[in-house]
């Protein structure tokens, strides 16, 4: 296995004051939870370093590491890619026409927002293709190493198929709130709607009118119900998966979060993860701007 070296790379960082308090979490399962800012870690409890399954919030490495390759001008985003009429930017943002899983084309590019772990797989081939590089070696040259993650693993789907810990998540959500790895007007652009109101299914939330996305991205917007917090901006993205894991990005409060567990996702997630995203607001949203000041 390539050996990994944090030395130098910002987003790594992981300092945390001391004595923090817990965060409750009504749960009867091993999970780990985190929090930080833009530079620095500001809160975890459970083993930050644990690597757990990360289900679909593999979507959002891959997403990144698809936009490195737009960034370096390996890949254009409406360049096209998966079924006729499709682009790379369909692919991202759940409107290729593609079916949850399975090759089947069940709609027009464009006209739907259908949720596609084969979107993801015809991205991943696509930005091979374009890069001269399987994807899982892309992705290890760009993203892990360039962010200096340390313990994910990212063999296998890149839509469902990686593992990870909290602290090389949050070094992820650090990167979204601060790009490195990417021009700032691209990540405007991936953090913006793509093909507005388009509505769509959220899986475990039902129908969203939007359901809005990105470029990889859940974007929150008004949906209601939705994983995220009560107070969490409009502006909040990010991916929560069927294993019981989230990562949000919250650039108005400055602040990325992450929760990773041992339980599949349930009912009992849909009832925590809205106020555990609203006790990390009002705990840390206030400060994120001090410590940036």
């Amino acid at each position: 296995m390539l050996e990994r070296s944090p030395a130098g790379l910002c987003h790594i960082e992981s300092v945390e004051p001391a004595n923090q308090p817990e965060i409750p979490v009504d749960v009867d399962f091993e999970h780990a939870l985190g929090v930080s800012d833009a530079h620095s870690t500001v809160h975890t409890q459970g083993d930050p370093a644990r690597i757990w399954d990360l289900a679909s919030v593999s979507k959002p490495l891959a997403a990144l590491g698809a936009l490195v390759a737009v960034d370096r001008g390996l890949v254009d985003l409406d360049e096209p890619a998966g079924p006729e009429g499709a682009t790379v930017r369909h692919l991202l943002a759940h409107t290729a026409g593609y079916g949850f899983d399975g090759d089947e084309v069940v709609g027009a590019a464009g006209a739907r927002r259908i949720y596609s772990n084969t979107g993801f797989e015809a991205l991943a081939a696509h930005v091979e293709q374009a890069t001269g590089h399987d994807f899982d070696e892309w992705m290890e040259q760009t993203v892990v190493q360039g962010l200096g993650l340390q313990d994910v693993e990212v063999i296998g789907s890149p839509a469902a198929g990686y593992r990870g810990s909290i602290r090389d998540l949050l070094a992820v959500g650090r990167e979204l709130l601060e790009p490195t790895l990417i021009s700032p007007e691209l990540w405007q652009e991936a953090t913006a709607v793509q093909f507005p109101e388009l509505t769509g299914i959220l899986p475990g939330y039902g129908r969203q009118k939007p359901n809005d996305w990105g470029l990889g991205f859940e974007i929150r917007d008004g949906k209601s119900p939705h994983w995220t917090g009560a107070t969490s901006s409009p502006e909040t993205f990010g991916h929560f998966g069927q294993s019981g894991s989230f990562l949000w990005v919250d650039p108005a409060a400055g602040l990325t979060a992450a929760f990773l567990g041992a339980e599949r996702f349930g009912a009992t997630h849909v009832r925590i993860w809205p106020g555990l995203t609203d006790e990390i607001l009002v705990r840390y949203a206030s400060t994120a701007g001090d410590r940036v000041r």
